[in-house]
């Protein structure tokens, strides 16, 4: 399922990576250093500062009954990010800027921690109604404003 949607967005390594991340965490290991090594060699420092955000569980999943998913990643500066990992997006302006702008990263590490937390399975858990999770969208949008 989050494998599925992590393909039509994310480099082949990278998406390979994850899927050996979630098989070692699946199998009861701990995440081999080598695949934490090649973590930093492909994201650099975001890869540090997203592990620390999934150790401090600063990531909530909030799903309605539709089926919609977004994420909300509590970021090191306090503030609340929206990443959909459906199409690879983070409302955060390192997405807007490295990501899309330069195109000198793959992804923020709002989003990487989101993709780690599902390998990790420890995202937090949040089910709301259809209205509730378009209120939170749309008050994420007017904070952007």
């Amino acid at each position: 399922m989050a494998a599925a949607s992590r393909a039509l967005t994310l480099p082949t390594v990278v998406e390979e990576l994850l899927s050996e991340m979630a098989a070692a965490v699946r199998d009861g290991a701990r995440i081999p250093d080598e695949h934490l090594l090649s973590l930093k060699f492909v994201f650099g420092s975001s890869a540090v500062q997203a592990l620390d955000l999934v150790d401090r569980q600063s990531i909530t999943l909030i799903s309605s009954p539709s089926g919609r998913r977004v994420y909300q990643v509590l970021g090191s500066s306090g503030k609340t990010y929206t990443c959909l990992a459906s199409c690879h997006y983070c409302s955060c302006p390192a997405f807007a800027f490295s990501v899309l702008w330069k195109s000198d990263s793959l992804l923020c590490k709002h989003l990487l921690a989101v993709y780690l937390s599902q390998v990790t399975s420890t995202c937090q858990q949040l089910s709301v109604s259809d209205k509730q999770l378009t209120d939170i969208l749309l008050t994420e949008k007017t904070h952007e404003a």
